[in-house]
């Protein structure tokens, strides 16, 4: 289908597949039989909870693109009895694709991680900042696994995790202080990663890790090794981008449709908004009583 295909390319062009970690299932995740009739939104979302698959019907989606891949783990049937099962049955049925980007948006130039650090220096902007790959950069420098930014002066501790909760518009986050001096501390160096970092920052060298979330003994091992400790719970890492991604992809579009690939691919592009979805949110919330 002429929709899906040239969908599919303007992601792969945005996050390349072949950038996403090996254990990750990313690309199209269901192809539905057909396109569904007068639909011309392509909707963003960090999962694909019921609450998005009834947004998306309501609406005129033809294609869902859904950072986090709803189809990981081999599914040994596909039945009404499972809210997950059900959702792209439902799809399916619609003429609805989904497509996942996963770990290729994180590692990518310009993607989630790069997006975090400029999260972490627009606080900061009377401060240079260099930002290097944990591990080896991709081809053509077109990315590479996590981001350890360098600051050219320190601040402290409290000031930088006070601002990541403002950038990201949280109410709170949670903090693990390596040292007695705690928001007083003053720190140089920032490890990043999106969603659950632990595996990938520990051991990173950087006077912060800063991730979503952490085991309990993940952080232990990061404060006893004097690294201070930054979470903002997992898809806060990663939801903020969404408005970025949706304009990357109004843009390629629009590059599609001057210098069109596929003339009938072009023609399916045409008049096609990009949304980012009312209806995912954070699962858990915190609670005084």
């Amino acid at each position: 289908m002429s929709l899906v295909k040239g969908l599919c390319r303007i992601m792969e062009r945005i996050a390349p597949l072949r950038f996403a970690e090996k254990w990750d299932n990313v690309g199209l995740i269901l192809e539905a039989p057909h396109v569904r009739p007068n639909a011309n939104r392509v909707l963003l979302t960090i999962d694909l909870t019921p609450a998005v698959v009834q947004e998306a019907l309501d609406t005129p989606t033809s294609f869902i693109v859904s950072y986090h891949p709803p189809i990981f783990k081999p599914l040994t049937s596909l039945t009404l009895a499972n809210p997950l099962q059900t959702s792209l049955l439902k799809c399916a049925a619609a003429g609805i694709s989904i497509y996942t980007p996963h770990t290729a948006l994180d590692s990518v130039t310009d993607g989630i991680n790069d997006w975090l650090c400029s999260r972490v220096a627009g606080p900061l902007r009377d401060i240079a900042w260099t930002s290097r790959f944990i591990g080896q950069a991709f081809p053509d420098d077109l990315g590479g696994v996590g981001r350890v930014m360098t600051l050219k002066e320190p601040v402290s501790f409290g000031l930088l995790h006070a601002k990541i909760r403002q950038e990201l518009e949280l109410k709170d986050l949670q903090v693990a202080y390596a040292s007695p001096e705690k928001d007083r501390a003053m720190v140089s160096s920032v490890a990043i990663c999106a969603g659950s970092g632990g595996s990938m920052l520990l051991g990173v060298d950087a006077d912060v890790y800063f991730t979503g979330e952490m085991s309990h003994h993940e952080v232990l091992a990061a404060i006893q090794s004097g690294h201070n400790v930054v979470l903002c719970g997992h898809t806060n890492t990663e939801r903020g981008y969404l408005p970025w991604l949706a304009k990357d992809i109004e843009e390629f579009i629009q590059e599609e449709l001057a210098q069109p690939t596929d003339p009938a691919e072009a023609e399916f592009l045409k008049n096609l908004e990009v949304v980012v979805s009312t209806k995912d949110e954070v699962p858990l919330v915190t609670t005084s009583q």
